[in-house]
């Protein structure tokens, strides 16, 4: 077995390519058995490449005196095979109340943190992780339980570039059941990790509960998820490289701007559709893991539905998508409010609105329904149909316009009253205001509305309108 083990973890380096002869390599070793025994076997496989192997611990301070033990232990080993050792002594309980982390994600970002500042400190190649097949397999059903898509199905990746320095899993392939036998073979001390049996951790209630309550309906499921991954890396290594193609054949990309045709978009398969949107989010430094599906999906909607030729989407605080007829742009700034006008048409019953990421919705209806409403402060509006004079138009702001507010003698200056309400600049030109065909003021829609059309005893038709404001996903 043991012979094995060594055999297969080097066959995979060597066919992966995740070490070249020579390498400066740092060997991340928390003490337990998965990280003692990649020490081991690279430490033999180092005499035949000529690496030169240094020892990592991180001292996360979790666990008082066993922690401390830990690190004198790795210590030890480390001295004991004649390697450099660095030992981080991080206060991670410090950090988690800093950066308002969970435990394990606090832990990690500093672990790695400290990990490529010893890889620094030697001019490493590469940075060895002991993650094993087993914590592949629990990865897979965390992310299915979770929700992912099939980027998320690759798990954990054999290399990964980072901070120029290469992370590798060679024990990837490798399962735990394996390594403890090695252990046990070669009499290799190793330390025990009492928070492996918190099941407060999201990880160990997957380890400790859920996956031996699965394998009672399919004993080989670890295997089982591992092959997903597999398959899906596969997968999806194709679908980035048909993704950089179509990126590179229709997006034209500037610092902060990527523009491309609808019409280009709109031929593409709806898998490539999303992933496009994706890199395009990512070009533009939107973080990975931000891009949740219903923000990908209402981008694309954005993009392929046959509405209005102009409108504006802010994905979050960092990007917008300007689409004009043609045209759609992603840029990491706000567009420039342009002036606007739609007539309401009897056949409809709403109005996207561009630049405020709402719409306006609307219905006719009898003054019986209009005395079962429940008005919603300045959010509705309920106008008497036969006391204005259509078509009705939803329109920006313009110089000098005036309204006649309900409850007050005389006009005022629109712009005016925006001041007063301390709006800011940007809302001015984008909030609608919804006229007469004769250009007469009726609403600010969301705002304040005018004292002509209330609807009174004799109404016999009634228009109820309602802003509705659209929440980023």
């Amino acid at each position: 077995m043991e012979t094995g083990l060594v055999a297969s973890v080097e066959q995979r380096i060597v066919e992966q390519k995740l070490a070249d002869t020579g390498d400066v390599m740092i060997v991340a070793v928390s003490g337990g058995p998965d990280s003692v025994a990649l020490l081991h076997v690279l430490f033999q496989l180092s005499r035949t490449y000529q690496w030169t192997l240094v020892v990592a611990h991180v001292n996360h301070q979790f666990r008082g005196a066993e922690s401390d033990a830990e690190a004198d232990f790795v210590a030890e080993l480390a001295a004991g095979l004649e390697l450099p050792c660095e030992i981080g002594e991080i206060d991670v309980p410090a950090y988690i109340e800093e950066a308002s982390l969970n435990g394990q994600a606090a832990a990690r970002e500093k672990r790695y943190e400290f990990l490529h500042q010893v890889a620094d400190k030697y001019s490493a190649q590469r940075i060895a992780l002991a993650h094993h097949a087993d914590d592949q397999a629990e990865t897979m059903l965390m992310r299915i339980l979770r929700g992912t898509g099939p980027s998320g199905l690759v798990g954990m990746p054999e290399r990964r570039r980072e901070k120029k320095v290469e992370l590798i899993r060679p024990f990837l392939r490798i399962y735990k059941s394996d390594i403890v036998n090695y252990c046990a073979q070669h009499e290799i001390t190793y330390c025990k990790d009492s928070s492996n049996e918190l099941r407060k951790y999201f990880r160990n209630r997957i380890r400790l509960d859920l996956m031996p309550m699965l394998k009672q309906y399919n004993e080989q499921l670890p295997e089982s998820l591992n092959r997903l991954t597999e398959v899906m890396q596969a997968e999806n290594d194709y679908l980035d490289g048909e993704t950089d193609n179509v990126f590179r054949r229709i997006v034209t990309f500037q610092s902060n701007i990527c523009r491309l045709n609808r019409s280009d978009f709109a031929e593409l398969h709806v898998a490539l559709q999303r992933r496009l949107i994706k890199l395009i989010l990512n070009c533009l430094c939107l973080e990975r893991e931000r891009l949740v599906f219903t923000r990908i999906e209402r981008v694309r909607e954005l993009i392929v539905k046959d509405q209005m030729s102009n409108q504006v989407l802010q994905v979050d605080e960092q990007v917008y998508i300007v689409r004009e007829y043609g045209s759609i742009q992603f840029q990491t700034f706000a567009p420039d409010p342009k002036p606007y006008a739609y007539e309401i048409r009897l056949a409809s019953n709403e109005v996207n609105l561009p630049g405020m990421n709402a719409k306006l919705i609307y219905s006719w209806m009898p003054l019986s329904s209009y005395e079962k409403a429940i008005p919603d402060d300045n959010g509705d509006v309920f106008l008497d149909l036969d006391q204005v004079e259509l078509p009705l138009y939803i329109r920006s702001r313009r110089s000098g316009d005036r309204l006649e507010p309900l409850g007050l003698n005389g006009s005022k200056k629109v712009k005016d009253m925006f001041i007063d309400a301390k709006m800011p600049p940007t809302r001015r030109e984008v909030i609608p205001l919804l006229v007469d065909a004769s250009g007469k003021i009726l609403w600010i829609a969301g705002f304040r509305r005018s004292k002509h059309a209330m609807v009174g005893p004799d109404t016999q038709r009634v228009l109820h309108m309602k802003l509705v404001l659209q929440k980023h996903t």
